[in-house]
């Protein structure tokens, strides 16, 4: 309870309360709107990760700001029918955005974020509809189709109203801040958003998806939009003094900053906290946290597996590893995995990770195919490097654009192979027995039985004629006699199952599923958002650069360089030194931009500053290295704040963003200020700039009171803690970039899990990049022309070595303990 605590302290006193009286002349008493039940889908993780009421927030419920009843169902969708002709044409039509472009033929005068609206707003002294969603979002899609497609409510709509649609992945800063305002007042979130602004752009009733029509006492969208006109018209002052406070409630509410000579809390203390919270709600059949919906959070893993590199020989380290190498075992088995198309979906609906919600984000194959790849250098096993490879080939056939960035997301919904225009989610993913079936008859010679294919298939992958997929997951009834698959058992028991040998099963089900993906090409796809964002871009780089530095594979490198590229050549500007937010695929598969471009936010810079880097150590191009310092100049000079520490998510000049928030949670992506605090301990060491140092220990004081109370909301920045802690490992290696013995010892580097080091090249030239910042570099040489590792602490260094096992053991030896120094 812990979020909804804080929300009611922040408001028990302000304005909400004002707010909420203003409310009793919209709606009668007991006007609480229910949605149905079932499987919740397309969630992002919005309650706080302690809250013991975040699974009921998870489900379709009422939120209850202001009686207005919205039902909290999430995410996933599709695209209308395309059409050479439409009764009606927006301004969305000049956007870029698929999400927007989704809008342009509703009968609503929509227009995007910005001035244009704003100033119409003003001019016509109209209040201000924002609707906020993305392109893969599936309630989105329903409230389009039941209310903005309505003639008489867009009617309604346009004439009351400037409706202004936002794509959430777009503006984040705008999203955040009015998401900030419909939690702290409902105690949830979630997309479609709906929130009805003044003009001057405050708040005063907010929402989620709104139900078309009345149901019984249950206001439909329709009513609430004719009494908020009718208020708007008649108890406008009580509305605006609303959204006033609000906005000055909210700004006293979020502020994050650090007192005067404040310093971080005890890394070991925070790291055991986080820990204990973590195995609290930890399920241990299946692994993940909590029960269904299950997300994969590759935070939670990342820092489960730091804390164990400390504390190997603890109990709590032990566990720890336990923790994370079940869940990711158990995910990669179950249906969350894609296990003919690779990739992971967005979530599971149940506790055993077997029927997911089928969106699939860029983001988290980013993350997880790093936490996998972590897994392997913990293990050696090689299941969870396959895994890491699994998801970068997915990402490089099916969310790569030829220029070399990374698209958005795939959505959950699509049109049945078996025809009809109505979309259903999983439809390109699940497959009936008769299918399979008949795709897999062959007798496979030797097997118990005169089996076929498919009976190992099935047996393995746990498909059964009447379909596997429980009606409490099914409430719609779109899966029903339809399979997830999901690896029930290993291979080892199929093979002794039907007497054969283990090495035939692995190629049998190998050719299986690679028949059962050319099918798949042939079914209707879901929708591509093509849309390119930065910041996850700039996640993705990290993983091919990881991914590839672990596995020494040339080709997932060369796709690093590529996205590097990509990320100087469309989301640079070097006329104004920024980073730009997005760019999109055209329609002859050019790269676009909008005019103006949007500028980048916090994340932006964080993440690609953390990717480059990432493939400096796996490429040793200094190009990269020194791109990261200059983004990283940029990032301060545009969000630190200079009296509380920590970054702005957006850049405070802008005056329509009336929130300066800092973010607080690492959630289904990490927390910029997370990996901000973990880069500029890095680039410390690369450049020796020790204001660099301090600017990381008052981003982390800035947020001591939450990593004190609730670490868990913020895995990551305690990793960043724990790396702070201690002065980080340089392993420099002396020698020709790409000669053998230098692959040698950087493989010895990679073979390893070592989160609190960084890794340097030199090639003994005094006027290289690093040299130039780190003199001590140009006194460490190559003994006898062979490539030379030296391990340091504040370029206090061990005796040179130049053999890859005599490194690797150099570098165990030298693991770091929690609560030494």
């Amino acid at each position: 309870m812990l979020r909804q605590a804080w929300r009611r302290s922040l408001f028990r006193n302000t304005p909400a309360g004002s707010a909420r009286s203003v409310a009793a002349a919209f709606l009668p008493a007991g006007s609480s709107q229910r949605s149905s039940g079932g499987r919740s889908r397309g969630f992002e993780d919005i309650p706080h990760p302690l809250s013991d009421s975040s699974q009921r927030l998870l489900q379709p419920q009422a939120a209850r700001y202001l009686s207005l009843s919205v039902s909290m169902s999430m995410a996933s969708g599709g695209d209308h029918p395309s059409s050479s002709h439409h009764k009606h044409t927006n301004r969305l039509a000049q956007e870029r955005s698929p999400y927007l472009l989704q809008h342009a033929h509703n009968p609503v005068d929509w227009y995007p974020w910005g001035q244009e609206a704003f100033e119409k707003a003003k001019r016509e002294d109209k209040p201000i509809f924002l609707s906020v969603g993305y392109s893969t979002c599936h309630w989105c899609h329903v409230m389009e189709r039941e209310s903005f497609e309505d003639e008489e409510i867009g009617k309604i709509l346009s004439d009351n109203f400037v409706c202004i649609k936002l794509d959430r992945e777009e503006r984040p800063d705008v999203d955040k801040v009015y998401m900030t305002f419909v939690q702290a007042t409902s105690g949830g979130g979630g997309w479609p958003m709906s929130v009805w602004l003044t003009p001057d752009l405050r708040p005063f009733i907010g929402g989620t998806y709104f139900s078309p029509r009345d149901q019984g006492r249950r206001p439909g969208f329709k009513t609430v939009l004719m009494r908020i006109t009718e208020q708007w018209q008649n108890n406008r002052a009580a509305l605006e003094s609303s959204g006033e406070r609000m906005i000055d409630a909210l700004k006293k509410g979020t502020t994050i900053t650090a007192n005067p000579g404040e310093s971080p809390p005890l890394a070991p203390d925070v790291a055991n906290r986080c820990f204990q919270q973590l195995a609290h709600s930890y399920e241990e059949e299946y692994g993940g946290f909590r029960d269904a919906p299950k997300f994969p959070s590759p935070v939670n893993l990342m820092f489960l597996i730091s804390y164990w590199s400390v504390n190997r020989c603890t109990s709590e380290g032990v566990e720890a590893l336990q923790m994370a190498m079940h869940t990711l075992r158990m995910m990669a088995l179950g249906g969350i995995h894609d296990h003919v198309a690779q990739g992971f979906h967005r979530y599971s609906t149940d506790s055993s990770w077997h029927v997911p919600h089928f969106e699939k984000m860029l983001y988290d194959q980013a993350q997880l195919a790093v936490a996998y790849i972590t897994a392997f250098q913990v293990s050696g096993e090689q299941f969870y490097a396959d895994v890491a490879r699994d998801i970068l080939l997915y990402v490089s056939r099916d969310l790569s654009d030829k220029s070399g960035g990374f698209y958005s997301a795939e959505d959950a919904d699509s049109v049945p192979a078996s025809g009809g225009r109505e979309k259903q989610e999983g439809a390109f993913c699940v497959w009936t027995a008769s299918e399979v079936r008949e795709l897999l008859a062959d007798v496979v010679e030797g097997a118990v039985g005169a089996a076929t294919l498919a009976d190992i298939f099935m047996h393995h992958y746990g498909v059964k004629e009447q379909g596997n997929v429980a009606p409490e997951q099914d409430p719609h009834g779109e899966l029903q006699g339809k399979n997830v698959l999901i690896v029930r058992y290993s291979v080892e028991l199929t093979a002794a199952h039907f007497g054969l040998a283990v090495e035939k099963v692995n190629e049998l089900m190998t050719s299986a599923r690679a028949r059962m993906s050319e099918v798949r090409t042939t079914r209707p796809r879901p929708h591509l958002d093509t849309k390119m964002l930065a910041s996850w871009n700039g996640l993705m780089l990290s993983a091919f650069a990881r991914v590839g530095a672990v596995l020494g594979d040339e080709v997932l490198l060369e796709r690093a360089v590529r996205a590097g590229d990509f990320l100087k050549e469309h989301l640079w500007d070097p006329d104004q030194q920024i980073i730009l937010r997005s760019c999109y695929r055209g329609d002859q598969m050019e790269v676009q931009q909008i005019s103006p471009p949007i500028r980048g936010f916090l994340d932006d810079y964080a993440f690609i500053v953390c990717g480059l880097l990432d493939l400096y150590e796996a490429t040793f191009q200094t190009e990269w290295l020194q791109w990261a310092e200059e983004l990283q100049i940029r990032q301060d000079m545009l969000f630190w704040d200079d009296q509380g520490g920590g970054y702005f998510c957006s850049d405070p000049s802008d005056g329509a963003v009336l929130l300066r928030l800092k973010e607080d949670q690492d959630g289904a992506e990490p927390s910029a200020n997370s990996v901000s605090a973990s880069n500029l301990l890095r680039l410390s060491q690369y450049t020796g700039r020790q204001d660099w140092l301090q600017k990381s220990l008052q981003l982390l004081a800035a947020f001591s009171d939450r990593l004190t109370r609730i670490p868990i909301a913020l895995p990551e920045m305690v990793r960043a803690l724990m790396a702070q802690h201690y002065t980080l490992q340089q392993i420099v290696i002396c020698g020709q970039r790409d000669a053998p013995d230098t692959a040698g010892l950087l493989a010895a580097v990679n073979s390893l899990f070592l989160p609190f080091k960084v890794l340097m090249h030199t090639d003994g030239s005094p006027e290289s990049f690093l040299c130039r910042r780190l003199p001590a570099l140009s006194s460490m040489t190559q003994l006898e022309g062979a490539a030379t590792a030296y391990v340091c602490q504040d370029f206090t260094c061990s005796l040179p070595v130049t053999e890859p096992q005599e490194l690797r053991r150099l570098l165990l030896d030298r693991t770091p303990v929690l609560g030494t120094d």
